[in-house]
């Protein structure tokens, strides 16, 4: 059987991916998924839930990343707090200092708490709890050279400041205007973070008008979705700057990620999806310090 890493390259096309790069992510098993409130218009709680098919799907999705050579620890889940699976909205983490999360719901709020204590527990000593609303990296996705920074429905836009205060980077605030991409991560991904040419995909109908604008000025090749591949949370994707985990319902996008050279990988998140979330929405990405003390 054919690995994933032995999989057959595509020929590529004019804005090339850049090389691979290990990574180590943060991820929560689904043990206690359900969806038993609505915080977003993905959720229904009459709609039935398997979580039997959302493990699996998550075992999937992290055995995806193992197999590529990169590392993912665990952070044990918790009665009562059926999201915590969505680890990328815990925390912002950027040469190993990290910004915690502050969740807009109720329902939610305990999640930062355990995070945070995670966060203590492996050693890393700049460990930050914010005072504004902020959804961590569902509302802010890191370029390599700028920490785009949504809000309009999760994150209050005063946690733009305080995020670049407390991580010390670049920050670019965007708008967000369709409900259904609450999070900026349902509509935007990195798909290289070269800090000089960093290369994204991204929908632009999430977005304002001049948010679309700044977008454009700041990535004009951009790989642009379509209204399709948006609506299966195909922009809530990871990639390590050759290799992309994209929801396998996102075809028209994986298309055309093929033509620009990278490796496709589809995975079925589909039970995750019936609480509005996708890859991205599971997997934050633990970026350790430059510098030779790394501690992390």
């Amino acid at each position: 059987m054919t690995s994933i890493i032995d999989a057959p390259r595509t020929e590529a096309q004019p804005a090339t991916p850049g090389e691979p790069s290990t990574r180590r992510y943060l991820m929560c098993p689904p043990t206690y998924f359900t969806v038993e409130y609505s915080i977003n218009p993905w959720m229904n709680p009459d709609q039935p839930v398997d979580v039997e098919l959302a493990m699996a799907q998550w075992q999937r999705l992290r055995d995806t990343y193992q197999q590529l050579g990169h590392t993912v620890d665990e952070i044990e889940p918790q009665r009562g707090l059926p999201d915590m699976v969505f680890a990328a909205n815990s925390g912002t983490v950027i040469d190993g200092r990290v910004l915690g999360a502050r969740f807009r719901a109720d329902e939610r709020a305990p999640e930062a708490e355990y995070y945070r204590r995670w966060f203590v527990e492996q050693g890393y000593r700049e460990v930050v709890m914010p005072e504004a609303v902020n959804e961590a990296e569902g509302d802010f996705v890191w370029t390599g050279g700028l920490l785009l920074a949504g809000y309009g429905f999760r994150t209050d836009k005063a946690a733009h400041d305080e995020a670049q205060e407390v991580l010390g980077v670049p920050v670019v605030s965007l708008r967000l205007t369709d409900p259904r991409y609450y999070h900026l991560d349902t509509a935007l991904f990195v798909l290289n973070d070269d800090p000089v040419r960093p290369r994204i995909a991204y929908f632009p109908d999430a977005f304002s008008a001049g948010s679309r604008r700044v977008l454009r000025r700041l990535f004009p090749d951009a790989v642009l979705a379509s209204a399709a591949d948006a609506a299966c949370l195909g922009l809530n994707g990871v990639s390590d700057g050759e290799h992309v985990v994209l929801p396998v319902e996102a075809t028209e996008l994986a298309e055309q990620l093929r033509a620009r050279g990278y490796q496709v990988l589809p995975v079925d998140i589909s039970e995750l999806r019936k609480a509005g979330g996708g890859p991205k929405c599971c997997t934050l990405e633990l970026r350790a310090a430059r510098t030779s003390d790394n501690h992390v």
